[in-house]
C-alpha cells in the first residue's frame, strides 16, 4: 500500500457481502471512464467478491471470476470494466501487459493485487485495502490518490453514506 495518500482515507466495516456490496455500489455509481482502483488484500478477504458487486452495479451481465490466470478480462456495461488480477505477475511481464491502455481508456480498471503494480498505476486512483477481521467481518480501507478520488473518501467521510469508524 502507498504510503502518501492525499486526504482522509475512509475505513469501513464490513459485517458480511452484503455490506461490501453496498460499498461496492456505491464507488461503481460514483466511476467515470478513465476510473482506476487498486484492490489489495489477504487471500480469501474477498477481493474477488468486492469486484463482483461493483462489476453488477456498472450493470456487467453475466458470470465476473478472478481473472488469474487470464490476468485481464473485460465486460461491458454502463462503462466498459476491465477487471485486471497481476497475482502471478512481475513488475516487468506487468510493463509489456499494455496496461496504460486500459488505464487510460474509457472504461473502469480494476486491478486485484495492485501492490503488485503500484508504480504503474496513474498518480489520480483509489486503493482498497480489505482486511479479515472475522468469519465474515472485514475492515476495508479506502484512500484516495488524486482528483476525483479524494472527493469520493470525503464524501464517504462527510456524508455518513455508508457506516464507517472514522
Amino acid at each position: 500500500m502507498e504510503a502518501n495518500h492525499d486526504g482522509k482515507p475512509f475505513i469501513y466495516r464490513s459485517c458480511g457481502p452484503e455490506d461490501t456490496a453496498l460499498l461496492a455500489a456505491w464507488l461503481a455509481n460514483a466511476a467515470v471512464p478513465g476510473t482506476v482502483i487498486g484492490l489489495d488484500g489477504d487471500l480469501g478477504a474477498g477481493k474477488t467478491a468486492f469486484s463482483q458487486a461493483f462489476a453488477k452495479q456498472l450493470g456487467v451481465r453475466g458470470i465476473v471470476n478472478s481473472p488469474t490466470f487470464t490476468i485481464i478480462k473485460e465486460y461491458e456495461g454502463r462503462l466498459p470494466f476491465y477487471h485486471m488480477d497481476v497475482y502471478r505477475i512481475s513488475l516487468e511481464e506487468a510493463e509489456d501487459l499494455g496496461l496504460d491502455e486500459y488505464f487510460y481508456g474509457d472504461g473502469v480498471s480494476l486491478v486485484e493485487w495492485a501492490q503488485i503494480i503500484t508504480e504503474m498505476l496513474p498518480k489520480p486512483h483509489l486503493h482498497i485495502f480489505i482486511e479479515t477481521t472475522g468469519p465474515d467481518e472485514r475492515k476495508i480501507t479506502v484512500e484516495g490518490f488524486g482528483d476525483p478520488y479524494i472527493k469520493w473518501c470525503s464524501s464517504l467521510n462527510e456524508n455518513g453514506v455508508l457506516h464507517n469508524e472514522s
